[in-house]
């Protein structure tokens, strides 16, 4: 990753944690379609930080079928349950990295779901 590039992902995570803005956040997902694995695990990272306020984007790129091995992986990391359904018709995807991107995705989820607390009354 030339400094370039690490420079331009970091000014997009800026602009979209500081403003929302969904084209800067789009172009996160974006970066995890380059060839450059070193782009592809900043980005990652950057959604992946992003928690919640990444998930509509998550959910964007899944219906689009963007990225979805990174993009799965992230739903997960990130704990959006809400996409729960999602995940589990695509780990019976014909595509074997699919698949296991929506398991994987499945097994971080309800690892998640059973380390958190019960909420109190």
């Amino acid at each position: 990753m030339t400094p370039w590039q690490a420079a331009r992902l970091y000014a997009l995570k800026s602009v979209w944690a500081t403003t929302g803005s969904r084209s800067a956040g789009r172009a996160l997902v974006s970066a995890l379609g380059s060839p450059d694995e070193g782009v592809r695990t900043v980005a990652g990272m950057f959604l992946a930080q992003g928690g919640q306020r990444a998930e509509p984007l998550v959910e964007e790129a899944i219906q689009r079928r963007e990225h979805l091995p990174l993009v799965l992986v992230i739903a997960g990391d990130i704990g959006a349950a809400r996409l729960t359904p999602a995940l589990r018709r695509l780990a019976a995807d014909t595509d074997p990295q699919v698949a296991k991107a929506a398991q994987d995705a499945l097994r971080i989820l309800s690892a998640r779901q059973s380390a958190d607390p019960a909420p109190s009354r």
